[in-house]
């Protein structure tokens, strides 16, 4: 079972003490929070290709990398990291070939279906409740767009400060090569 072969990992882990390498504070030492896909091909190559270490930046992933909402949870935690965290600099990470560029709401939900998670008048009553599951779950068309929309709303948002760049790339998690979308440093260069 997973469970028990990770809880068998841990204790070899605190017993030899191999902890002690990642000791970090809470602080980033790069100053930086970054904004990423949950996808695991990322996991270890995201960091390795932007050269970060244990301790070195807030990373705040989830299913594509999206904003989807000016007060939910991540711009929460952008916010919180710019200033009680001390970033001062934001990166928005998409990557190529994301899942949720090719994401299926209609599937997603008839998989639900058929798991017997929900039936037609749950989702009859969320919609009538205003809640559009097929819009929820959707991701994105394209991802440079998506990584646009997501530096448009952090920038614009009334709590982050006009001088703190936003910076957009798409990482290829094949090769982790980095493709510059938005160039956060021109951005507060020309605002003031």
């Amino acid at each position: 079972m997973l469970l028990q072969e990770i809880l068998e990992h841990n204790g070899k882990f605190v017993n030899d003490e191999e902890f002690v390498q990642y000791e970090a504070t809470k602080f980033p030492k790069k100053r930086m929070v970054v904004v990423s896909c949950m996808d695991a091909r990322l996991v270890e190559l995201l960091p390795k290709a932007l050269d970060l270490h244990n301790g070195d930046a807030k990373i705040i992933k989830n299913a594509g990398g999206i904003i989807s909402h000016p007060f939910g949870s991540i711009m929460r935690s952008i916010v919180t990291a710019v200033y009680e965290l001390n970033a001062d600099e934001i990166f928005i990470i998409g990557h190529h070939k994301c899942g949720m560029s090719q994401s299926n709401p209609k599937g997603t939900i008839q998989k639900a279906l058929d798991r017997g998670v929900v039936s037609q008048d749950v989702i009859k009553n969320l919609e009538y409740a205003g809640i559009d599951l097929h819009k929820w779950l959707f991701g994105f068309d394209n991802v440079v767009d998506s990584i646009k929309a997501n530096i448009d709303l952090v920038r614009n948002h009334p709590l982050i400060p006009k001088d703190v760049p936003v910076h957009g790339l798409a990482i290829d998690p094949g090769t982790g090569k980095l493709d510059l979308v938005v160039d956060g440093y021109q951005v507060v260069a020309v605002s003031k």
